[in-house]
């Protein structure tokens, strides 16, 4: 990368990102080589939605710790398939390979909130999404009981869980962004969406992506700036 370009300060980022402002994340050359846009769950609005839909274009997810996700009796997907290889053998051959990136994907299931119609509009995913961080803020009381009873699956927001030791164990988005998040003193869920390229039909490249940071006055983040904070405090 250019030693010319600038980054913004991790402590911008974490103002802006308390603070319910979009910021972007590179994971690394070495791995997906991805920027994610990225905002907290519990600011999520329609038009948030529509952003990450338009300008982002990749798959809007919703990540959570590995906390709330063991309270909420959530697994990994390819958890799941595996324990349903013995019954569908064919499975097994999907369950045991990895991306070419390094591990396995922080997939689980993907659910809409029973508010919600189709569930994949604009006003829908939000919707869900916000309704998702009322269960992760309220985890450790009536969290699991609201989970059970408001959402149905499969659905249109598909949830991410993040490692359970987050940056110690897997240098992903779903880990950079809810690290992030507890960071700065939020719920710990945030809405993840790939930036990918119109002209290209690729993944947007860095140079793209800090094109389009500073267009919209949106802060960006190497992955290296979240780890070496963790590895600092």
């Amino acid at each position: 990368m250019p030693s010319s370009i600038r980054l913004y300060s991790l402590e911008d980022a974490i103002v802006a990102f308390s603070a319910g402002k979009f910021v972007l994340i590179h994971d690394d050359e070495g791995r997906e080589n991805e920027v994610d846009m990225v905002i907290g769950a519990e600011f999520v609005t329609p038009g948030h939605v529509g952003i990450m839909r338009r300008h982002a274009g990749g798959l809007i997810c919703t990540a959570i710790t590995h906390d709330v996700a063991s309270k909420l009796g959530l697994m990994y997907m390819h958890d799941i398939l595996e324990n349903m290889s013995t019954t569908a053998p064919m499975l097994s051959k999907l369950v045991f390979s990895k991306e070419p990136y390094g591990d396995r994907s922080a997939f689980s299931i993907s659910v809409n909130h029973r508010d919600t119609y189709t569930g994949v509009t604009d006003y829908d995913r939000a919707l869900t999404i916000t309704k998702i961080a009322d269960v992760c803020r309220n985890i450790d009381s009536d969290g699991p009981e609201r989970f059970s009873n408001s959402f149905r699956a499969p659905g249109h927001v598909p949830l991410l869980i993040a490692s359970k030791g987050l940056l110690n164990d897997r240098i992903g988005h779903t880990e950079l962004c809810v690290y992030l998040a507890q960071v700065s003193g939020l719920i710990h869920s945030v809405v993840v969406c790939e930036m990918l390229d119109l002209n290209t039909h690729r993944a947007l490249t860095f140079d793209g992506a800090l094109k389009y940071a500073k267009e919209n006055n949106i802060l960006i983040l190497e992955a290296s700036q979240l780890t070496n904070y963790a590895k600092a405090v």
